[in-house]
């Protein structure tokens, strides 16, 4: 069995209070227009008209050529993060995501990426975590490659 992974509460709040992203640099705040602005953690869309955090972030524990840093949208204000079984709603709105398997030590278990119809998202993150040395499955835009959150055994 599987659960989604949300970002962490504790990053996230610090974020939303200023501090530093994966750059060093207070994340940008703007405006959502209502399309294409997940949050991280909440795992919702941002609605149109909130405001919300621009940001590069960096879903490893340390830099390493592995570790992909890419931007990120969370919701400027205080947000409940995804705690469900439910899949959330911001991975139902595309067709498709890019998915990957890593190892304990955060690299990448090549031949395990795919860009693979949403529908049979979960079901195929099922079969790369049965792999010895996957540790979790990132999920990624399948489009702009972006975090979108973490795939892990229950």
């Amino acid at each position: 069995m599987t659960r989604i992974t949300a970002l962490s509460t504790k990053i996230t709040r610090q974020l939303q209070n200023g501090g530093p992203d994966a750059h060093g640099q207070p994340p940008e705040r703007s405006i959502s227009d209502g399309e294409g602005n997940p949050c991280r953690h909440c795992l919702r869309h941002i609605p149109k008209g909130a405001e919300m955090l621009i940001l590069a972030h960096r879903p490893f524990a340390t830099a390493q050529p592995y570790a992909e840093t890419g931007p990120i949208f969370l919701c400027a204000a205080p947000c409940s993060r995804h705690d469900s079984a439910e899949l959330p709603e911001v991975l139902t709105s595309s067709p498709d995501y890019l998915i990957k398997g890593y190892n304990a030590e955060d690299r990448i278990v090549y031949g395990t990426g795919i860009v693979i119809p949403q529908p049979e998202m979960m079901q195929q993150a099922e079969k790369i975590l049965a792999k010895e040395h996957v540790a979790y499955v990132h999920i990624r835009s399948a489009r702009n490659n972006c975090y979108q959150a973490r795939i892990d055994r229950t």
